[in-house]
């Protein structure tokens, strides 16, 4: 991938329900995928040709903020609700917008790994209104290997609550030289329980599995790739070095990544060179200027939604250090402007594009 140095100045599952696809009124010949902004959560929403809806998370609690930027993504997509939701873990910025989202736009499937398996952790206070909550809907816990039915296209599970498919997909399968060189990573408790998707429509293929760790990823995909190779890669953990490994990333040789990054969550350095060695790679798409990569390590303008949210002077040129947890940790810049999406939109002969919704600025891919 050629990239350029840029200061930027402004910048189970059970059958759907009868009529639901025609409910939603869509016409569309694509499979849409909206990357959402909610500053460095997840909130992935994806519609089928058939306007059958899998919204995966619902990014940070944050007084409606999040919710309204995942719904107008949804009423953009022609959506009077979410036919399928997948809570990937119990992290606030990936359960917390929920609360906010369900009074405001009707979910009728929830999906997760299981019951929580970190008490301490920022989504625990979530749990028990979270169960309330999916006591009035269907409710399913993620197995790898199985589908979820969702019309036009083929959504598999591949990792859920610590578990990794162990056998490969169609086609996949082969070694996978890049297990001899892994390097171990870190764990918290609920990253490595992600519910991790593959979806294929057509000759398309793409895959999001929520903050799952290095040491899941290996799990996963050695000594043998059981996913092959895809079109684009969803996430990527915010752009986090605690995933993001090469076993994954370069054994997937995807054309095209979209990360869910925050100004100053995400974009860290060694990921970034990761994703800009791996084989194949064409474009990096970013939610966010990073101030972690600076502008040694990040793209050019016109492949990030978001700017410096304060439009300093001048950006960074060598990446920030990330701010150490805690109380007195200063916020993040506040977001003064519009949120604006990255939507990748895909043919069934494996053509796609991707938009930034700031500038316009598209481009097309061949499979």
């Amino acid at each position: 991938m050629r990239r350029a140095l840029v200061v930027l100045v402004a910048l189970v599952f059970g059958a759907p329900a009868p009529g639901t696809a025609a409910a939603q009124g869509r016409t569309s010949k694509t499979l849409d995928i909206y990357v959402v902004d909610v500053e460095g959560g997840n909130a992935t929403l994806i519609v089928s040709p058939t306007g059958e809806s899998l919204l995966i998370d619902t990014g940070n609690p944050s007084n409606g903020r999040d919710a309204e930027r995942i719904i107008a993504a949804a009423k953009d997509a022609g959506l009077t609700q979410i036919d399928h939701l997948i809570i990937t873990h119990y992290h606030a910025d990936h359960i917390g917008g929920l609360p906010e989202l369900l009074p405001r736009f009707p979910i009728r499937h929830f999906i997760d790994h299981g019951p929580n398996i970190d008490p301490m952790g920022s989504g625990a206070k979530f749990e028990a209104d979270y169960k309330e909550m999916y006591a009035k809907a269907k409710h399913t816990v993620a197995r790898p290997g199985v589908r979820i039915p969702i019309d036009g296209i083929d959504v598999r599970v591949v990792t859920s609550n610590g578990d990794v498919i162990k056998t490969p997909l169609g086609g996949a399968g082969a070694p996978n030289p890049y297990c001899a060189s892994f390097k171990p990573g870190t764990n918290n408790l609920e990253d490595p329980m992600s519910v991790g998707v593959h979806i294929t429509f057509g000759r398309f293929r793409t895959i999001h599995l929520g903050d799952l760790t290095k040491n899941k990823e290996v799990e996963l995909m050695c000594p043998s790739n059981r996913l092959g190779a895809v079109d684009a890669i969803l996430g990527v953990h915010h752009g986090q070095a605690t995933s993001n490994s090469e076993v994954i990333i370069h054994a997937l040789r995807p054309h095209v990544v979209i990360m869910n990054n925050g100004t100053r969550k995400g974009g860290e350095p060694e990921v970034m060179q990761t994703l800009f060695t791996s084989p194949g790679l064409e474009d990096l798409w970013q939610i966010h200027f990073s101030l972690l990569s600076g502008q040694e390590h990040t793209v050019p303008g016109m492949f990030i939604a978001n700017v410096a949210d304060d439009n300093p002077a001048a950006l960074p040129v060598a990446p920030m250090p990330a701010p150490q947890p805690g109380a007195n940790v200063p916020p993040p810049p506040a977001h003064n402007g519009p949120a604006y999406w990255i939507k990748l939109s895909a043919q069934q002969d494996g053509t796609y594009s991707v938009a930034n919704a700031r500038n316009g600025f598209s481009k097309t891919y061949k499979p």
